[in-house]
């Protein structure tokens, strides 16, 4: 079947032949040929068809890149050309202005949203919001409405544009909710458009319960941006009394990590179906050694799966960018230009979502775990951050003369406070069972959090903080070598990747957040941590008598108390870690439970709540809810390991010891003159190692069992870390060892050398 397939044009072709030749029957990929934005052009795109496992490029006739773009996203374009003039600029204003949106206003922009979507095709509506469990959530209710004599009208009102009553029952609450309450709402978002998926109008949405608690991740994403625009706006007006900013927010850039592997491999592995992850496997054959896959030759099958990416993601308006191959064999990144905190943060949950179809579509499935495979790299998600005006000004970028720009230096101080501060929640919010597999694991951050500002910037600190005069060097050259080609500027700031917090010319790469997660609970906390940094800040400011003296000792003062956190070297050293932990007093949280002990402290819990952001009673139910997702993603991980070991590891193992020995008797029985050791070598290795496995499998077992019956969550968490993860790993080297011996006929699953090259 082809998805999507709306009209097929007369000069379609395929390679040089008609579609008709090919037989419907065979059809397993044709990217959308809808008409984009009502229009047919003559300018043709790309697309592939795979039949047979064999693809084809053809070309179809469709508009450019440019005129479809955001087609299906109810944008700003388009509500300037179907919203009368005076609806479009209160709502605007309404956005701007974080107002309440008027009824009178909803109802014409909800009838416009309607008349908008039923010409593309859609027949419902969903108020398409972010629960805790770190997907999205969708309920689809149609637009017809009856009107008498068995006839129906399309209507949609204010009233269901603003605000939806979806169970709340059923999703985690962390004892915010009780099982019988069940009522919920969802508000519309107006700052992140509406748009068209599955023939079903989205409208984004926050969601929270009966009582005003958060039930999302996105409500305190939104409090956390207003509560650093508050802040910012405070320390812009002491600059200049007079500036016309009216608005700060916060911009996000999320670089997406995932691994491609055909899908009739992963249909067969177990463990990659229930969760995300290969619990068993042998290294393959050939890895990363070689460093030849980062930014290599994209293959067919994967470029035809990115372009496709591309054109879905841009008729929702979503601003792909980069693509290219990661570090490891099947991974690969998709990189976007930077939007607005809780926009950028919708569009990854899309994203992900989009990709994970499309890979469908070209017979491959998208792996979002951050630690699929063991022995490469995992996945993660870089969280590229920064602050700008609404007059266009980035507030983290340096002037000419970085060291004279008072303004830049007091943000950036600012966020080098919140950091070192509130380091125990930017680790909270990349605290995963997942991101545990690849946090200090030499391919991504440490655990322990740091600041990279490179070396200059670095200097002009000390400087300040010695009250010394900095002496900028005169602008460094690179010099290439060819007369050919004009010298170029060195960038003053290297790159560290092994930062978990790098400074990167205008904006702050937070490298931790682990590649499934969802990019709110970081960014909440970015922005929260900051703006109490700019509390403090304006504070002290407002009653200076001397604001540039008092200015200059806030720096100064701020470098001293807080440089222990700026640290520019190798963060995958082992001398680092003991450094940060034993001299400068880091946190060195190494895996979820042990961050979670953090989470409620006295001072985060001030903290959220002295900027609304959460409530003491929001974060103690977000405690319960991260601990759980923790104990019971590795109770479903053991429980898969368990089922795997009895029904494919011990009876392949046990087939091929019969085989072995089996062999040695019969050339026993032909010969005593023929040496068997080998057989007897091998059988006797694959039968203790069948034994081990039995042994460790049955301790597991219990274990599992064990923590069943502890009902505080806390003390579940740390006998998951402390016990079964331990047998889990143990198992795994031993089942890993029978595979690496064992005749692959009698294997039952695919080995990893077919899952990271089985991609042609």
């Amino acid at each position: 079947m082809v998805p999507q397939v709306v009209q097929i044009y007369d000069s379609f072709s395929l390679s040089g032949k008609s579609l008709d030749t090919v037989p419907k029957d065979e059809y397993n990929l044709l990217i959308t040929t809808k008409t984009f934005a009502g229009s047919h052009h003559s300018s043709h795109c790309r697309f592939f068809l795979n039949t047979k496992n064999q693809y084809y490029e053809g070309v179809y006739p469709m508009s450019t890149v440019s005129e479809y773009f955001g087609c299906l996203s109810f944008d700003d374009t388009t509500m300037k050309e179907r919203l009368p003039k005076d609806t479009y600029k209160s709502l605007k204003k309404t956005i701007d202005e974080n107002r309440q949106l008027d009824l009178g206003v909803a109802n014409i922009v909800a009838n416009a949203m309607k008349d908008w979507a039923v010409e593309h095709g859609c027949t419902h509506y969903t108020h398409w919001f972010q629960p805790l469990t770190g997907v999205t959530a969708e309920k689809h209710d149609s637009f017809i409405s009856p009107v008498g004599d068995g006839k129906i009208i399309m209507e949609f009102s204010g009233k269901e544009l603003v605000r939806g009553e979806p169970d709340a029952s059923s999703f985690p609450s962390g004892g915010l909710r009780a099982t019988f309450e069940a009522r919920g709402y969802t508000a519309w978002d107006p700052t992140s458009y509406a748009f068209i998926k599955d023939d079903t109008l989205c409208i984004p949405t926050a969601f929270c319960s009966y009582g005003g608690e958060a039930l999302d991740n996105k409500t305190p994403l939104l409090r956390s941006m207003e509560a650093i625009n508050k802040q910012s706006l405070r320390i812009l007006k002491l600059f200049d009394p007079h500036t016309n900013v009216t608005c700060v927010r916060t911009s996000v850039g999320p670089e997406q990590e995932y691994f491609l592997v055909p899908k009739e491999l992963y249909d067969q592995r177990e463990d990659l179906i229930f969760t995300g992850r290969t619990l068993f496997g042998a290294k393959s054959l050939k890895g990363q050694e070689l460093d030849d896959h980062y930014f290599g030759v994209i293959k067919p099958k994967v470029e035809a799966f990115m372009r496709e990416l591309d054109v879905e993601l841009w008729k929702l308006g979503i601003l792909a960018k980069t693509e290219h191959n990661e570090a490891a064999p099947a991974q690969h990144e998709l990189a976007p230009i930077f939007t607005q905190a809780n926009i950028a943060t919708d569009h990854n949950q899309l994203t992900m979502e989009i990709m994970k179809k499309v890979a469908k579509r070209h017979g491959l499935v998208c792996l979002l775990h951050e630690k699929p495979f063991s022995g490469v790299n995992g996945s993660g998600k870089h969280n590229n951050w920064s602050i700008g005006t609404n007059t266009g000004i980035n507030l983290l970028t340096p002037g000419d003369t970085p060291h004279d720009n008072a303004q830049f230096l007091l943000f950036l101080c600012a966020v080098i406070k919140a950091v070192d501060e509130y380091q125990a929640l930017l680790r909270i919010s990349a605290a995963t069972a997942g991101n545990d597999h690849r946090l200090g694991a030499n391919e991504a951050p440490p655990a322990v959090i740091s600041i990279f500002l490179g070396d200059e910037l670095t200097d002009i600190l000390n400087a300040l903080e010695s009250d010394k005069h900095y002496d900028p060097k005169e602008a460094a050259r690179l010099h290439l070598g060819t007369d050919i080609l004009p010298k170029l500027p060195k960038d003053t700031t290297d790159r560290n990747r092994t930062s978990p917090f790098a400074f990167t010319g205008n904006k702050f790469e937070f490298r931790m957040v682990g590649s499934s997660s969802s990019i709110a609970d970081c960014n909440t906390v970015l922005n929260t941590a900051v703006a109490e940094s700019l509390r403090q800040f304006a504070d002290i400011l407002e009653t200076s008598a001397n604001f540039q003296e008092e200015l200059n000792n806030l720096i100064r003062d701020t470098i001293k108390k807080h440089k222990r956190i700026i640290f520019n070297g190798n963060g995958y050293n082992d001398e680092w870690i003991e450094e940060a932990t034993d001299v400068r007093g880091l946190l060195n949280l190494r895996s979820t439970p042990e961050a979670l002990t953090m989470y409620l402290t006295e001072k985060n819990i001030e903290l959220f709540k002295i900027h609304h952001v959460y409530t003491e009673t929001e974060m103690r139910s977000r405690y319960e809810i991260m601990l759980e997702n923790y104990v019971k993603t590795i109770k479903i991980e053991a429980n898969v390991m368990i089922d795997m070991i009895y029904k494919q590891i011990l009876p392949a193992v046990g087939e091929y010891t019969k085989a072995v020995s089996e062999t040695g008797v019969m050339k026993r029985t032909l010969s005593t003159a023929i040496s068997t050791e080998y057989e007897e070598k091998l059988a006797a290795r694959l039968s203790s190692l069948s034994s081990s496995i039995a042994s460790l499998t049955e301790e597991l077992e219990s274990e599992v069992h064990a923590t069943d019956k502890i009902t505080d969550m806390t003390e579940a968490s740390f006998a998951i870390k402390g016990k079964v993860i331990i047998l889990m790993e143990k198992l795994r080297k031993i089942c890993d060892e029978a595979e690496s011996i064992t005749d692959e006929k009698y294997w039952r699953y695919p080995t990893y050398s077919k899952l990271l090259f089985g991609i042609s």
